[in-house]
């Protein structure tokens, strides 16, 4: 089959899990399937970096355009829109897609999040998926209720609302839309009534690329991984640095902490950071760092999907403390897999734990391997892909709804 792919990152370097998500997707694709890729590059990276790229795709075309960021009209007015403003097509973009369809036409579209969903809509005869990441919907459903204002409770309830109207017009017109969780694809099926089909392709690891032993883990050292751009990271990281890093300095002053990933425009002044919290900064290969600590922490407050930084510490052999947000959308036991804790308390006294037990780090490295490796391999995740996109194709693809009104 021709398959197009549209995606709103260029999927190199593997510093981000969308990036590691739609490059691992383009690899197996690219095996059985003719893809052509169609990227926005907000960076204007890609030109640098396609040579990695090049072998999973017959053609690769880049927009240099960035969906965050939008005229001040655009931006000013955003609130109103029927629609995120992310999600907004590009007029290049989209002749780009109209151009390359009537060239040789597609037998499948994949959007990889809503972001890229507007330029499926008008491709006739074309089987259309939505690989989508997150439920928005059910993240700003739990934004709402956190709030304590009743101005931002307003606020918050508005943009739930508007996202759940929305994706409730949006995803039927795609035959097939996959989440990275099962509470997200529980979300969107309640949304949906059963007018999609929806199923879970959660994201993954390279099992044979990230491997025990790469490193030796070194006494009373944390990791984190995750760029502090990313605001459910910066959260996670001044939560963990003002409750509950000191609790357990208090019994292991000795403790050390290393952050990666870019800091980029953060506002590192509202973290409490000291002498022994690391910053690495993007770091090449992530692997030996990882592996190198005794414990992997993931003290994630919101969001959505399923965290890669606590697959990929599993696969390195690195246990791991999550919160229960942390842990969502993997099939883990705590206790057996990793060590979930909820307050600033236990999740300080379960680090501490880890610290001080050589055998529970090791029960915990030896169960969590064996987990990654028999359900969340990158191989298998995107052969199931294959033969959900296979079923929906051969069932005939739904017609285009350009002018339905549901574009942003």
């Amino acid at each position: 089959m021709r398959i197009l792919y549209l995606s709103p990152w260029f999927p190199y370097p593997l510093d981000t899990g969308f990036r590691i998500r739609v490059y691992h997707m383009l690899s197996v694709l690219a095996q059985q399937h003719r893809v052509t890729l169609l990227t926005l590059d907000p960076q204007g990276w890609a030109p640098a970096q396609i040579e990695p790229v090049k072998p999973l795709c017959e053609h690769v075309e880049i927009v240099e355009a960035d969906p965050f960021n939008r005229p001040r009209a655009q931006q000013a007015t955003r609130f109103l829109s029927f629609g995120p403003i992310v999600a907004a097509p590009f007029a290049e973009m989209s002749a780009r897609v109209q151009q390359l369809h009537r060239q040789q036409p597609f037998d499948v579209v994949i959007a990889s999040s809503v972001m890229m969903a507007a330029y499926t809509l008008d491709l006739p005869q074309v089987t259309r998926i939505l690989e989508e990441h997150n439920s928005n919907t059910r993240w700003m459903y739990d934004r709402y209720r956190a709030q304590r204002t009743a101005m931002q409770k307003l606020r918050c309830w508005a943009s739930w609302r508007k996202s759940a109207l929305y994706e409730a017009r949006l995803f039927p017109h795609f035959d097939l839309v996959t989440m990275v969780s099962e509470q997200d694809a529980a979300a969107t099926r309640k949304l949906l009534h059963g007018k999609s089909r929806v199923e879970v392709s959660p994201n993954g690891v390279d099992a044979a690329h990230f491997i025990p032993g790469l490193a030796e883990p070194q006494p009373d050292t944390l990791i984190f991984g995750g760029a502090l751009t990313y605001e459910a990271n910066f959260e996670a990281m001044h939560y963990f640095l003002k409750d509950v890093y000191p609790l357990i300095k208090q019994q292991r002053p000795d403790v050390t902490l290393r952050i990666t990933g870019s800091t980029g425009k953060a506002h590192l002044s509202g973290l409490a950071l000291d002498k022994s919290v690391i910053l690495t900064g993007f770091v090449d290969d992530v692997r030996p760092v990882v592996a190198g600590a005794w414990v992997s922490i993931a003290p994630i407050l919101s969001g959505g999907g399923t965290r890669l930084k606590i697959l990929e510490s599993m696969a390195l052999g690195t246990p791991v403390v999550s919160t229960s947000k942390g842990a969502e959308g993997i099939e883990v036991t705590d206790g057996q897999h990793l060590l979930i804790a909820d307050d600033a308390a236990s999740f300080a006294r379960r680090v501490v734990e880890l610290l001080a037990d050589r055998a529970l780090r090791e029960r915990l490295t030896h169960t969590a391997r064996h987990l990654v490796v028999s359900q969340y391999d990158w191989t298998a995740i995107a052969q199931r892909f294959l033969s959900w996109m296979e079923q929906v194709k051969a069932q005939g693809a739904k017609p285009s709804h350009q002018k339905m009104g549901i574009i942003p």
